[in-house]
């Protein structure tokens, strides 16, 4: 192993000095999650700081399924994360499912009951709540701490062979019900649950503690370091305890360090919230654009390899932080730039016509395909009498820093000719039918010079199609809170409009920036050969 890696973060940095004064020869990892749902933004920096730091170290990673509570898990989801870290570029060595372990696990139990360092309590959740003390109180003592080793061993099988109604009974370490730790006053170890498990059937009645099994699944597999969120920096004494106390583990024992989990102002980040709005309605499955899924932003058009700069710009951090939305913009952002073709698309249309133009008339008007790249092709969009400008373009009271199109005003077409629009034509209710303009021919000898160019498309040779943009799935202020999802859930978090494309944008597929507007995308799951949906990936510039 090199021993010459420059660290970057205090894990790399805990990694060398383990090297050294362990001896230890290769470095792995795991990336361990809990196949109930998607996987989502907040993953992938968990992903990115397992696979990465072991590839660094010339080590390698396990995928383990973390599927001990089998009332949400499922088959479908394990191959949702599959396909998300596959997706990312990330390839495991070996996979693993916590089920695997369920007869190691049951063993490693029957051990510490054998030890007198656990036992079987009669106390309801709720009891053990209301008796495992404060931060500034000592719990109180189980009355059937004290129960023989052989009546816990003929307890404990009882609870297996499904004896016992669920939460009738509990497996709970024997630690200290005055340490100062919470986590440490006695924690259940094992419950009683009659859920059909998606693979081990009706096997198992009884469940291992997440505390419990990750410890000695890591020691089984022979993780060196357990990289896992800021949220189990109170569990690591636990997590030591039970290596420690378990007298099947064996060997190098693994090492947890926590580092900040990702926080992303403004999103959802947790899978039992997302699972709430799927099947309450609120969106459309967890692709959802709106959704920070992995799934719905790949839909929306974003890259692996923007997602993981996102990822490496925040970086590795001992304490939780705020992650503002507009740096992993701002990362697609940087990239499309660099390679998305160019094309002429109007999503919010109003009709012009140019009434010095003849009708029969066409031109070619060429357009970079992408202009940063001096190898990049050209294409041809049509100019004719009648075009679609945005709407946003056009203002009949504008104030003095608008440089587009006004009444009596000025402004060039993009590639083409300076118009003027001299008629604004309403419908029976007021609103814009459409303007009447026309060509200033002789711009030049007049001494007109528009400010302002903007981008266009003749109507009688584009394509129709449908634009959605998106915005916050959760009213500005408010906090996730479960059963209040009618109050808090943003209705107008996504727009739609009948838009129009050139043809050569129409019959092109990924990412597309619409020239002037944003980066879109067609949509893979709903569009249709003649109606077809794209979704902005992200707009042209940071509203910030």
């Amino acid at each position: 192993m090199d021993s010459n890696i420059t660290p970057s973060n205090f894990i790399e940095q805990a990694i060398i000095d383990d090297i050294k004064e362990k001896g230890i020869k290769q470095i792995v990892t795991r990336f361990p999650p809990e196949p109930n749902g998607y996987p989502h933004i907040g993953h992938v920096k968990a992903m990115c700081i397992d696979f990465l730091t072991a590839e660094k170290f010339k080590g390698y990673t396990n995928l383990r399924m973390d599927d001990t509570n089998p009332s949400k898990e499922s088959e479908h989801f394990v191959k949702a994360l599959q396909s998300a870290i596959k997706w990312l570029g990330f390839r495991w060595k070996k996979m693993y499912y916590a089920s695997d372990y369920y007869d190691f696990l049951f063993d490693c139990a029957v051990d510490l009951i054998k030890q007198g360092k656990a036992y079987v309590c009669d106390l309801s959740a709720e009891e053990i709540s209301a008796t495992r003390g404060t931060l500034t109180e000592p719990g109180k003592n189980s009355p059937y701490r004290n129960r023989s080793v052989e009546e816990n061993l003929q307890m404990f099988m009882d609870m297996r062979a499904d004896k016992y109604k669920d939460g009738e009974k509990t497996l709970r370490a024997k630690i200290d019900m005055k340490h100062p730790n919470i986590n440490m006053r006695d924690p259940i170890i094992y419950r009683i649950s009659h859920e059909t498990h998606y693979r081990q059937g009706n096997k198992w009645c009884i469940y291992p503690m997440y505390d419990f099994a990750h410890p000695l699944e890591d020691a089984h597999e022979g993780i060196t370091h357990s990289l896992c969120s800021l949220e189990f920096e109170d569990h690591r004494p636990l997590y030591n305890w039970v290596l420690e106390n378990v007298r099947l583990v064996t060997g190098l024992k693994p090492r947890q360090i926590e580092f900040a989990r990702l926080n992303l102002d403004g999103t959802i980040m947790s899978k039992r919230y997302l699972r709430e709005l799927v099947e309450g309605g609120y969106v459309d499955g967890w692709d959802d654009p709106r959704m920070p899924t992995l799934e719905a932003f790949k839909r929306r058009g974003y890259t692996p390899s923007s997602i993981k700069e996102f990822c490496t710009r925040i970086g590795v951090a001992k304490s939780n932080s705020l992650v503002q939305p507009h740096i992993l913009e701002a990362c697609i952002r940087e990239e499309l730039n660099k390679n998305a073709l160019r094309v002429m698309a109007v999503v919010d249309p109003i009709k012009i016509n140019i009434t010095n133009y003849d009708e029969k008339r066409t031109e070619k008007v060429l357009v970079s395909n992408n202009p940063l790249d001096p190898k990049s092709k050209k294409h041809t969009v049509i100019f004719s009498n009648e075009l679609f400008i945005e709407r946003e373009d056009f203002i009949e009271k504008p104030g003095a820093k608008f440089f587009r199109l006004t009444p009596n005003g000025y402004v060039r077409l993009m590639g083409a000719y300076i118009i003027k629009c001299y008629e604004v034509v309403k419908d029976e209710l007021g609103n814009i039918d459409h303007l009447n303009c026309s060509i200033i021919y002789d711009a030049k000898e007049q001494g007109i010079k528009p400010k302002g160019t903007i981008h266009w498309l003749s109507r009688k040779h584009c394509k129709q199609i449908r634009t959605r943009k998106f915005g916050n799935l959760l009213k500005e202020g408010e906090v996730f809170e479960s059963g209040m999802l009618d109050k808090i859930v943003n209705s107008n978090s996504m727009t739609e409009n009948v838009s129009y494309i050139e043809p050569f944008g129409f019959k092109q597929k990924g990412n597309l920036q619409f020239v002037r507007m944003g980066y879109y995308i067609e949509d893979s799951k709903l569009s249709k050969k003649d109606d077809k949906i794209y979704l902005e990936t992200v707009s042209l510039k940071d509203s910030k």
